[in-house]
């Protein structure tokens, strides 16, 4: 009984650790509100609690300014309503530390999305993002760049969310970008980027930094 109790576990575990959640900002098909989920999709994960990103900061972007968003709390969602005219929503919320890692690990997450007739120049931060994704429609295809303060990531792993719901796991090129995609709709992703930074979260030393960068898009025609 003991043996079968422990391989249960460890098939939980596993099953577990295939589920990377996420921190998304999800915007309503309006522009003027959203949705913040902790989840390993675009929608609310009932089994999860908001508390570990309670300390995230949304600003929105209007005209090349960002305007404080905020945020109304909930157990498993924050709601947010946006001012109008923003093209970008996006913030960081540290996360803490990780329990499972060789060394002690922050973990930090980068939430953005991109609003609907947001431009290539507009759904850009640049400078002031420690890190973010920027979605490239080119030639029928869409690509997605990986930047921190304005300056391409090359190498970074992660996965897009394509709009039917199938996932490819992706890596950058030199230039930051991942392979292309041709389907049109609402894409969402991720892509990590490890600092080697020593320092100090609520009173715990790490002595590494875990970034995690998500964007919510929609491509169209």
């Amino acid at each position: 009984m003991n043996r079968l109790m422990l391989s249960v576990v460890a098939l939980a575990a596993c099953a577990a650790a295939t589920h990377a959640h996420m921190v998304y900002v999800v915007p309503a098909k309006d522009g003027g509100a959203a949705t913040v989920v902790f989840s390993d999709s675009l929608e609310p994960d009932e089994k999860v609690k908001m508390d570990k990103v309670a300390g995230l900061k949304l600003v929105a972007r209007i005209d090349g300014k960002d305007v404080p968003v905020e945020c109304t709390k909930g157990d498993h969602s924050f709601a947010a309503k946006l001012p109008k005219g923003a093209s970008v929503v996006y913030g960081t919320a540290a996360y803490g530390l990780l329990s499972k890692s060789e060394k002690p690990t922050l973990l930090v997450y980068h939430p953005k999305a991109v609003l609907a007739g947001a431009g290539a120049k507009s759904a850009t931060v640049g400078d002031a993002a420690a890190l973010e994704i920027m979605p490239v429609t080119e030639a029928g295809k869409t690509r997605f760049q990986l930047l921190a303060k304005g300056k391409p990531v090359a190498g970074a792993e992660g996965t897009v969310v394509l709009p039917d719901g199938t996932k490819e796991k992706v890596t950058t090129d030199k230039d930051g970008f991942t392979p292309g995609f041709e389907k049109t709709g609402r894409y969402a992703a991720y892509l990590k980027l490890t600092e080697a930074k020593a320092g100090e979260h609520d009173g715990k030393k790490y002595e590494e930094v875990r970034h995690y960068a998500t964007l919510v898009a929609d491509v169209a025609k």
